[in-house]
């Protein structure tokens, strides 16, 4: 399979990454690519350049972050600022460049990371949580600081915090017209012309007719008079409608105007539409192009009108627009949020479905990988026979793989303790024997959006692998087991997951769970199990289940299931309602790594018991009878032999 960087630029594709593109053509690519797409040999350069204009636009220093106008986690190649100045490709980050030094601030998924991407004659890593930009210029800034921002680039609630600290040293916060790192990018890629495509109702599940209905009772009830949308998966979701502006996430970048009982308006680059589309959406909403945004809130604005607006997603520009223009802020979460999080029948039998394919890919995957000699497979190669069983599951089964749903983390021995690990042509590193293989993964199908973690023994490994590995399947059981009363939020659970690594004297610096989309973002909210999981968890939510532990310039280990949050059923004796989880993800875990004194009896019988339900689902999906007798084979109880 030849890679997709081969044939055609990323930009390229987003131009022609549609059904009709590929309806009669082979399809000859692969969704990730395997370049160098940062680098930190240019940063003391560029960062010469970038502060030889603080002096023309009246700031000291600037801050620079991962974000794009529309705050999303995934950006496209044209808004990569943060990785094009730094070297740095996680998802999440700022950079702050004084005058007279550079930070890139990172959370705990990417304290490895930054350090093997970034310059560190030019820039320190900081701790992004523990130390985020405006608590670090107050122990280091001086009055009279000017703090330099891109408006469009920082949410409300971002800049009303940095703007406490900044009356707290003294110093002041200057909104730029323009940002400085375009005016010195001279080969900025084109912003990206994604093909939409409109998601079937029968996986959908609800009309766009009737979503919209609820979104206008639910900005009336608020006492507004319209909501801005900033975020494309509500946008997407709103209008069951899907794109590819964005790697590995098939949302549209667009926003959205909602008016009760008056024409809403999608802000949208027409060249995305074709005709059909465009027929589709003009029948529920006035299409307007991006560049209209800005007179369209203003004109809000000077009608005096009450505008919804999510102070945690929406810029800080558009909020300014409408202050500043007459009209009253009404800060409220986006009303397509909650709704979306929770998935209706129709998505949630499609996700089973979807993970029931992903399985099946997942075993023809790994029973190839068990028939290799260790160093004859690197990280690459396997990728790659990772995204080929996805592709060619899906074909057979009828329901092709649309995407990856993120760039599979493919890391050998030390490589797997670099938690979102990206490899490429210069890090790649062969399988070899006697250290563990982590595989973080997943795929976009038109039913469903999958994401699984499996760590497996290349040969023989040590025992303190299997100890940890134990401990740490020790806590996914555990959250998977749990019954908790409603009311109960990501954050009242986290630590379950924890429990035995604490008790063993370790942690994982990240969260245990996110929410998961339905044919969207891979990583989607309000919902979470972690230390900031603030949100009640509701029936019909998926999240992650997938607690790690990972040693560094050793060893990685990661386990992930999908589950769903579901009514429980009663226990004989219990008075009082409970929700549960049931498990979406169906593959097997390594039993060869497993310690079986480790665990509990329940826990035990809930791994054999996973185990024999994993062989029945997928064993008639396999057609391969190799693969069968894998499967077969992985998945006989822990203590058999």
């Amino acid at each position: 399979m030849v890679a997709l960087h081969l044939l055609h630029t990323r930009k390229e594709l987003l131009h022609m990454r549609d059904e009709s593109y590929f309806a009669d053509r082979e399809r000859v690519f692969m969704f990730q690519s395997f370049d160098v797409t940062a680098s930190a040999d240019a940063g003391k350069e560029r960062l010469k350049r970038l502060r030889s204009g603080f002096d023309d636009v009246g700031i000291d220093c600037l801050l620079v972050p991962r974000s794009d106008r529309f705050q999303g986690e995934y950006v496209p190649d044209s808004e990569a600022r943060l990785s094009w100045l730094t070297g740095f490709t996680g998802s999440a980050g700022v950079a702050l460049v004084m005058r007279d030094s550079a930070h890139v601030f990172v959370d705990g998924r990417y304290t490895a990371q930054v350090r093997q991407q970034v310059d560190l004659d030019v820039f320190t890593p900081q701790d992004l949580i523990k130390t985020p930009p405006r608590t670090w210029l107050i122990d280091n800034g001086t009055a009279g600081l000017r703090i330099g921002i891109d408006p469009w680039l920082h949410t409300i609630a971002d800049i009303r915090a940095m703007e406490k600290s900044a009356v707290e040293l003294g110093a002041s916060i200057v909104r730029l017209g323009s940002n400085p790192i375009d005016a010195i990018w001279d080969d900025r890629p084109l912003e990206p012309l994604g093909r939409v495509s409109v998601q079937p109702v029968t996986f959908a599940g609800s009309p766009s007719e009737e979503k919209l209905a609820a979104i206008e009772a639910d900005i009336t009830k608020k006492n507004a008079d319209a909501c801005v949308i900033t975020d494309p998966s509500s946008v997407a979701w709103i209008f069951n409608i899907r794109g590819s502006d964005v790697p590995h996430t098939p949302h549209p970048l667009a926003f959205a105007i909602i008016t009760p009982g008056k024409d809403n308006a999608l802000f949208i680059d027409r060249r995305k539409i074709g005709d059909e589309i465009g027929t589709y959406l003009s029948g529920l909403t006035t299409l307007r192009e991006p560049g209209e945004l800005q007179a369209v809130v203003s004109a809000l604005g000077k009608d005096g009108a009450s505008v919804m607006i999510d102070p945690n997603l929406a810029s800080v520009q558009l909020g300014d627009l409408i202050v500043e223009s007459g009209g009253k802020l009404v800060e409220a979460t986006d009303p397509a949020r909650l709704s979306r999080a929770q998935k209706n029948a129709a998505e949630l039998d499609g996700s089973r479905a979807a993970h029931l394919r992903d399985g099946a890919a997942m075993v023809a995957f790994l029973a190839w990988l068990d028939a290799q000699e260790p160093e004859t497979v690197d990280e690459i190669a396997a990728v790659r026979a990772l995204e080929k069983a996805r592709s060619s599951t899906g074909e057979r089964l009828q329901m092709p793989l649309k995407d990856i749903s993120f760039e599979t983390i493919s890391g050998a021995g030390p490589n797997g303790a670099i938690i979102h690990y990206r490899v490429n042509t210069q890090t790649n590193r062969s399988l070899k024997s006697g250290e563990l293989y982590l595989v973080d993964s997943g795929g976009q199908y038109l039913d469903g959006t999958t994401d699984i973690t499996r760590t497996v023994a290349i040969g023989r490994v040590g025992e303190e692998e299997k100890r940890f590995f134990t401990l740490v399947l020790k806590g996914m059981i555990t959250i998977t087991r749990q019954r908790f009363p409603p009311g109960t939020r990501g954050i009242d659970i986290d630590v379950l997951a924890r429990a035995a690594l604490w008790n063993a004297g370790a942690d994982y610096a990240h969260g245990t769970g996110h929410g998961v989309g339905s044919y969207l973002s891979v990583h989607e909210g309000p919902q979470s199990i972690s230390r900031r999981g603030l949100q009640e968890l509701l029936p019909g939510m998926i999240l992650s289940n997938e607690p790690g532990y990972y040693r560094e310039d050793a060893f990685g280990i990661r386990i992930e299931n999908l589950i769903i949050v579901e009514d429980a059923k009663p226990l004989e004796g219990g008075d009082k309602p409970m929700l549960g989880f049931e498990t979406l993800t169906c593959c097997p875990i390594d039993r060869r790594l497993v310690v079986a004194e480790l665990l509990s009896d329940d826990e035990l019988g809930w791994l054999n018991d996973y185990h024999a339900n994993v062989r029945r689902a997928l064993t008639p999906l396999l057609d391969k009878q190799t693969d069968k007798d894998w499967l077969d084979a992985a998945t006989q109880p822990v203590g058999s032999g």
